[in-house]
């Protein structure tokens, strides 16, 4: 599968939570960490997803958040990866950095203002957000 997506991660569907309009999708991934993904309940039959079977989420990196002071906070994005920043690529205006959290690595895209302000350098600890809407599931054909 080709895509534009920087973040693909294969696993295997743990936990389906239907609902009237959208299911609650949790996917385990062969490292042990857990994506949570909200799709409408016709992805879920369309992609013919079931408990134990196999889809690669994937999530653009402008849509994960970037926080390196997390300390006492609580978010209500579902998807938590914390991790340090081990290489950063900056341009015009954006600056890409790649986040490993554990055996992960996330790409994730901030405006370089941002990433000033974070003060991001390789070696600063930080934690990637993102919300389970903004994961798109896929499935083999």
């Amino acid at each position: 599968m080709n895509t534009s997506a920087r973040n693909r991660f294969d696993g295997t569907v743990t936990e389906i939570r239907s609902g009237a309009v959208n299911d609650e999708i949790d996917l385990t991934l062969p490292t042990g960490e857990r994506i949570a993904a909200v799709i409408t309940r016709a992805s879920t039959e369309e992609l013919g997803l079931r408990v134990g079977g196999p889809a690669t989420a994937l999530v653009k990196a402008p849509w994960i958040v970037l926080v390196t002071d997390s300390e006492g906070m609580r978010f209500s994005a579902r998807n938590q990866f914390a991790g340090t920043v081990s290489g950063l690529t900056r341009g015009a205006v954006n600056t890409a950095v790649e986040l490993r959290s554990g055996k992960l690595v996330l790409s994730v895209v901030v405006t370089n203002e941002s990433a000033d302000e974070l003060a991001l350098v390789p070696g600063v600890a930080a934690t990637a957000l993102f919300k389970a809407s903004h994961v798109i599931l896929a499935t083999p054909a």
